[in-house]
């Protein structure tokens, strides 16, 4: 391993950090390898990361020093956070202040910072259209991500500021796919009206962010991406096409979708608002064509359910 590039990842059992390791591992030039950073090198996940090849190293996002210790002689390094283990945009913060803080002080070449765009940016907390949440936030879940950008500027690491979108695999594992009426009929709830959803496959994620590492040009950029953009109609019909039944598309408005009572409906449905409000903007910072040229098997949704579609519960 001394010969290759060494990327680490943090969140390596995760989503977006599993589907990096992934391709980290089905490359076949030979010239990288792959450290899986977890809290838990004992975890099934992680046994499993190990048994395909990577080199799994404990460290915890709450200590700045264990980052450190377990990016020494990484090339490259790949952050996200865990917005949904906590609910706390501060804690976020934090931790992202931790990671770049321990990439600079490690000497990492080439840092991907997994974030999202600042709702804040474009509806302020004095903007009372959609309500401000834990005091400081109207999207806590992105507006923390979007805040901590700075500090990977400020810590001087050469950064590439990676925002993704909606994945497909949300379908799967956040409860965000279709559920069954009292009728019977699939119905996929989403307060979107008729505005695009840009989305993306987890392993597109990894794929992408995997050729930026292999690309320095990027360093100092700030990239956004999805595999497709598609209205909440397009996507009950692709989802009907896959399951061989009928699946509809419920428009609730955001302010509906805010009261639904799961933990973060607020956040989530704030977030919605936004995508839909100001869908030019968000749609248009994520050049299709463009993913596409980073990351040449970029799938299609349609291409995504094919693979995927018995997972999806219903």
């Amino acid at each position: 391993m001394s010969n290759k590039k060494v990327i680490a990842v943090v969140g390596a059992t995760g989503a977006q950090g599993g589907g990096l390791v992934r391709a980290i591992l089905a490359d076949t030039t030979g010239e990288y390898a792959v450290r899986a950073i977890t809290r838990d090198v004992s975890s099934e996940k992680a046994k499993a990361l190990a048994q395909m090849g990577a080199e799994v190293v404990a460290a915890d996002v709450d200590s700045e020093e264990s980052l450190t210790k377990a990016l020494q002689g990484a090339y490259g390094a790949f952050f996200v956070t865990f917005f949904w283990d906590h609910f706390s945009p501060e804690k976020e913060k934090q931790h992202a202040r931790n990671m770049a803080n321990a990439a600079k002080a490690a000497g990492v070449q080439h840092v991907i910072w997994s974030s999202l765009e600042d709702t804040r940016k474009w509806i302020p907390l004095s903007d009372d259209r959609m309500p401000t949440l834990q005091e400081h936030y109207k999207v806590p879940h992105f507006d923390a991500k979007g805040e901590a950008n700075a500090y990977f500027a400020e810590a001087g690491v050469p950064t590439t500021i990676l925002n993704t979108s909606f994945y497909w695999e949300n379908f799967i594992f956040f409860g965000s796919g279709p559920a069954r009426g009292e009728d019977g009929k699939l119905v996929l709830t989403m307060p979107m009206a008729d505005k695009k959803l840009p989305g993306i496959a987890v392993a597109d994620i990894g794929k992408t962010a995997f050729n930026i590492f292999k690309n320095p040009s990027y360093i100092g950029a700030t990239i956004s991406i999805a595999g497709e953009h598609l209205t909440g109609e397009e996507l009950a019909k692709g989802l009907s096409n896959a399951f061989g039944e009928e699946v509809v598309y419920n428009a609730v408005p955001a302010s509906v979708f805010r009261t639904f009572g799961f933990p973060g409906a607020d956040d989530m449905g704030n977030m919605y608002q936004f995508k839909a409000e100001f869908n030019a903007d968000y749609v248009g910072a994520r050049n299709i064509d463009a993913v596409r040229a980073i990351n040449p098997e970029l799938q299609s949704f349609a291409q995504w359910l094919e693979e995927n579609k018995e997972r999806i519960p219903r």
